[in-house]
């Protein structure tokens, strides 16, 4: 039923009935392959294959080749420092699953060889790079992704607020390495989205500027909704004020997604923070879900695929991130251990779930709504370990991975097909 409100919209002309007699044998495919998931490293080294090119690593690429800044050599001067952007840096440039963002770029190259050229237009031999027999406009867009995730998580998580409001104005000089670092952060991020840019701005395309100009307010929004710390943060909802809201108004209100009547619109707030399910969905589509799918769309509008199309692939890479963030929420409560950093996100599903069915943990949550370093978070791990909230997770990991299996088995057979099915089950190992 999730699946036929979902994509019952006419505004995407899909076929609800069609689209869940497809769901059941996706669903058949999804488990069938899940006896054996593939390994994160071989799934990579498939997709390379596949399109015969590696996006990863342009992140440092463009890091380093601007001599005039060189900001991987002023970065040296944070290893005795404890500022945030020393630990986001290894993040970010460790090589293998720690860094998702690389990976997104070869799943861009994958939806382009996917879903081939239509031969109702004619195309110039130098549109195409000879050694993959992929757009080279498509090629700028695989760029684009990588880079841009990464500009984002520098941003994110690299810069340190080092007043409160109650202290703005007052003097930082014996701060000047966390100055240092935030500069660097800064830099570093404004570096990757420049390049981007610049790139995507040489294709010469009015409707790919519109999808990743709204992508980007999009990953800004992101940063803004809810509660949050001093440090901006994330904080759940407060659960109590949704039962009150209910309470006045026992309706139930069925959400119809921005993005399944236009998805460059702004989306909604209503009736969304405090669900669950909806606040989770909602700061994960901001957040990198419609990146991922408008990069993926504008990748099929550059091969003159027809709007149909272009949406349902949009979709697609909106649940594959979908699901990879469901998996990598589960993943922390999997373990008996905290995370190294001794933290988690707070707006995690399984932990936002948990909240919804036992609305006395957010008074654990409250003692963070200065900083969430006065919470403990090893009570609320152990809590929400052996909760509802971790069933209630796989169900999402298995709907939006259900969601993009079905989208993508729109599209016939092959190499690049496989290779992202198997990307999407190695996410969720």
């Amino acid at each position: 039923m999730a699946l036929r409100k979902l994509y019952s919209s006419s505004a995407v002309l899909f076929n609800a009935r069609q689209f869940s007699v497809t769901s059941f044998k996706c669903k058949e495919a999804i488990e069938a392959k899940s006896e054996v998931r593939p390994n994160w490293d071989r799934a990579i080294e498939d997709a390379v294959k596949c399109v015969g090119y590696q996006t990863p690593y342009l992140t440092l690429r463009y890091l380093t080749n601007d001599s005039d800044v060189n900001w991987f050599e002023n970065m040296e001067k944070l290893d005795q420092s404890t500022h945030p952007m020393k630990h986001t840096a290894k993040i970010l440039f460790a090589q293998g699953k720690a860094n998702v963002n690389q990976m997104w770029g070869l799943v861009v190259l994958l939806v382009s060889k996917l879903a081939g050229y239509p031969t109702t237009h004619m195309w110039k031999e130098a549109d195409f790079d000879r050694d993959t027999g992929i757009l080279k406009s498509q090629r700028v867009l695989a760029e684009a992704v990588e880079v841009t995730s990464s500009a984002n998580e520098i941003h994110r998580d690299g810069v340190l607020n080092m007043q409160h409001l109650n202290m703005a104005g007052m003097s930082l000089d014996n701060d000047d390495l966390l100055i240092f670092g935030n500069k660097m952060a800064i830099l570093g991020g404004d570096i990757l989205i420049g390049f981007a840019s610049i790139q995507v701005s040489r294709l010469r395309e009015y409707n790919v500027n519109v999808l990743l100009a709204t992508a980007a307010r999009d990953v800004a929004d992101s940063n803004f909704i809810g509660e949050r710390d001093n440090q901006n943060n994330p904080l759940p909802s407060d659960p109590f004020k949704k039962f009150e809201e209910q309470k006045k108004n026992p309706k139930i209100f069925e959400e119809v997604s921005s993005d399944q009547i236009d998805n460059t619109l702004p989306f909604k707030l209503h009736d969304i923070m405090g669900s669950a399910e909806s606040e989770w969905r909602l700061r994960h589509t901001l957040g990198g879900g419609t990146l991922l799918g408008k990069i993926c769309q504008s990748a099929l509008l550059m091969g003159k695929h027809t709007e149909d199309k272009q949406k349902e692939i949009y979709f697609m890479g909106k649940h594959m991130y979908l699901g990879y963030r469901a998996a990598s929420d589960l993943s922390i409560f999997r373990s008996d251990e905290l995370p190294a950093s001794g933290k988690f996100s707070l707006v995690s599903a399984p932990l936002l779930y948990h909240l919804e069915e036992d609305p006395s943990l957010y008074e654990e949550i409250k003692k963070g709504s200065e900083s969430i370093e006065d919470i403990d978070f090893a009570k609320i791990h152990k809590i929400v370990r052996n909760g509802p909230g971790m069933e209630k997770t796989k169900e999402l990991l298995s709907k939006n991975n259900l969601i993009a299996f079905t989208l993508l088995h729109k599209f016939p057979e092959s190499d690049s097909r496989r290779a992202i099915e198997n990307l999407i089950l190695a996410l969720g190992n």
